[in-house]
């Protein structure tokens, strides 16, 4: 364990993020952008949801766009212009990158403990979460040793990321391979069919979107410059409790 630094001012600087948890959060998130990109390039050539085994052209489940052009903006799409194929070959690529960068943190997280002590909320954490809920949305953040770890719902969130939505992406897009189908056709079976996997890896895609978007509000209302630092250095400063400054 990598003993506190003292700083001025009464600040303390936590090792709160090893080496490979940083460098399996850059890459993840390099590989979540270019996924979302690839698979925006991948949904304007058939910009339309469906639930089932085949798709319903005359009458889809939701359909995007006004059937003018692509209905996403080429800005936003990998490769800018419409490119069916090479936009499937990045997305498979680094489909495959996103799967074995988290195996890395998976079995990190597993053999050191680092899910039990530093992701699972405590039973005091969840009998405050309502008070915790309350504090973010007053943009209150904690200080003094209570900052040290996670608060419930980084932790309840982080865990629902991790386990929940990251491998529910991954296996609808197994289920929406052919090869994969033909292999293991109980997931497509598990989901109701290759449409249906489609449009739940869409709404899983659009949690992770909405959860980038929460994450990033949070890291700037709480403090941008430190919560930088920590994912980069891997030191997180800790500011003197307000109560006993």
């Amino acid at each position: 364990m990598v003993a506190d630094r003292s700083l001025a001012d009464g600040r303390v600087a936590v090792y709160r993020h090893p080496l490979i948890v940083r460098i399996t959060h850059w890459v993840n998130a390099l590989c979540l952008l270019l996924l979302l990109m690839s698979g925006l390039q991948i949904l304007n050539a058939h910009p339309a949801l469906d639930w089932g085994e085949t798709s319903r052209f005359a009458h889809p489940l939701i359909v995007f766009g006004s059937g003018h052009g692509p209905a996403f903006p080429t800005w936003i799409t990998l490769p800018g212009w419409q490119d069916l194929a090479r936009g499937r070959r990045w997305h498979f690529f680094f489909a495959w990158v996103f799967v074995a960068n988290g195996f890395i943190y998976a079995v990190y997280a597993l053999a050191s403990g680092r899910i039990r002590w530093t992701l699972l909320p405590s039973a005091a954490q969840l009998r405050h979460i309502g008070q915790s809920l309350i504090e973010h949305l007053r943009l209150r953040f904690p200080h003094g040793d209570e900052a040290r770890q996670y608060n419930v719902l980084q932790k309840l969130l982080y865990l629902a990321v991790l386990f929940g939505l990251l491998p529910l992406m991954v296996l609808t897009g197994l289920t929406m391979s052919p090869g994969m189908d033909a292999r293991l056709h109980v997931l497509t079976a598990l989901f109701g069919g290759r449409q249906s996997a489609r449009t739940v890896h869409f709404v899983t895609a659009s949690a992770l979107v909405l959860f980038f978007l929460i994450h990033i509000l949070a890291v700037l209302a709480a403090g941008p410059l430190t919560e930088m630092r920590s994912i980069v250095t891997g030191w997180f400063v800790i500011k003197p409790d307000r109560k006993s400054s």
